[in-house]
């Protein structure tokens, strides 16, 4: 295989891995009135098919370096999108209660493993490009939410919604074979030596906020936003349709971060711009959701697409080399996904209590206020530095 080639192998690798992980979560949401009524899930309960995915994927990037060391990168991302794979087709063979919570788990666990590994493969293969192919990761992760979120309802109302769930199997089937093909048999990433433990850097838990923040603004909208416009008497065929301008947005704006991000080192302009789109977005679905539907989707959409990646660059700008980079980057998306989890399971409790969702979008926008004072200290130039290692090569396949 010639150097190009395996390039774009390569790329097309982690263009398909990343399409995989979002249908697990996005799928659910304008389905879920239709789920609830037929397997009598709560409010809570259904608030936890998002947030016990989150949860776990933020406990398994916790783990990075354990998962490192027990599986390899080609070996644990392979083994996640394999678990994904399973757990879609559980969801179609067994539509339950209890099996899509526990498919949730699987999934989520899934979700991690590929999430905590393949942004080490990145940095490492990709070199001075990493940040560009990032960008590229992260819209493939908001174009699967876009197909999924879009095309499940579609599904459903045709062939009925357990299959409009498992038949995401199939892109998950495929991206681990072009996975498996495009990547060697040997570990991808050589081990670093023994480093400082991230936990222990106050800039690490600033990155850890900003990015379980920003998350949190997503799995929201991802997991409630069908349901907000279904309970306003819109179809979810509609409510699908709204969360695909959403996600369309999404993707939009990570196209434009993959190609904006290798021009400016200090990522703040772009910060504020994407926090600004989401603030407005967040007030226009709180106050007029109805007759400011279709640009309050496009805002929201944009802010929370670009600040995705955005976050992840930031924090990986961090590190010095592809391991530091690494565990920087498992350890601010862990510990932020479990922040991020507890927003949709707090709509949920006020839904519950005061049958409407208006509050949890006033409570994130003023979210978005605490974003940007911390998006102001995120100067260009900061390092975390670890000691008692040295510097390891950052070149490869691109």
């Amino acid at each position: 295989m010639s150097r190009l080639s395996g390039r774009y192998l390569f790329v097309a690798a982690v263009l398909l891995v990343g399409i995989n992980l979002r249908p697990t979560m996005a799928a659910i949401g304008p389905l879920l009135d239709a789920i609830q009524q037929d397997v009598g899930l709560s409010d809570i309960g259904a608030s936890l098919l998002t947030t016990l995915p989150v949860a776990l994927m933020g406990v398994g990037l916790l783990g990075t370096t354990r998962l490192k060391t027990l599986l390899g990168e080609r070996r644990g991302v392979a083994l996640g999108v394999v678990m994904i794979l399973l757990s879609n087709v559980l969801r179609w063979q067994l539509p339950t209660a209890n099996w899509l919570l526990m498919t949730a788990i699987m999934g989520g666990i899934g979700v991690a493993i590929v999430q905590a590994l393949l942004p080490i493969v990145i940095r490492h293969q990709a070199g001075a490009r990493a940040a560009g192919l990032m960008g590229v990761y992260s819209t493939a992760i908001m174009g699967g939410a876009l197909l999924s979120g879009t095309a499940s309802p579609w599904i459903a109302q045709a062939f009925g919604w357990p299959l409009a769930l498992g038949i995401w199997a199939l892109p998950a089937l495929i991206g681990s074979i072009v996975w498996w093909g495009a990547t060697n048999a040997a570990d991808i990433v050589p081990d670093a030596a023994q480093r400082r433990s991230v936990s222990r850097e106050p800039r690490a838990w600033l990155l850890l906020a900003f990015f379980g923040l920003g998350t949190g603004a997503y799995t929201l909208v991802l997991a409630w936003l069908p349901p907000f416009y279904t309970q306003l008497g819109s179809s979810a065929q509609a409510a699908g349709v709204m969360l695909g301008v959403v996600t369309m947005a999404e993707v939009i704006a990570g196209i434009a971060v993959s190609f904006w991000v290798g021009r400016s080192a200090d990522r703040r302009p772009a910060l504020f711009a994407a926090i600004a789109a989401l603030f407005v977005g967040l007030l226009g679905l709180a106050i007029a959701p109805l007759s400011l539907a279709w640009p309050s989707a496009v805002l929201a959409g944009l802010g929370i697409g670009a600040l995705f990646p955005l976050s992840l660059i930031v924090a990986m700008d961090h590190g010095e080399t592809a391991s530091d980079a690494g565990a920087i980057a498992g350890f601010v998306q862990g510990g932020g996904y479990i922040l991020a989890a507890a927003l949709p399971l707090i709509a949920g409790f006020l839904r519950r209590s005061l049958s409407d969702l208006s509050p949890a979008w006033w409570l994130m926008a003023a979210l978005c206020l605490v974003l940007g004072l911390i998006a102001i200290r995120l100067r260009p130039g900061e390092r975390i530095t670890f000691s008692n290692r040295q510097k390891e090569p950052s070149h490869g396949l691109l």
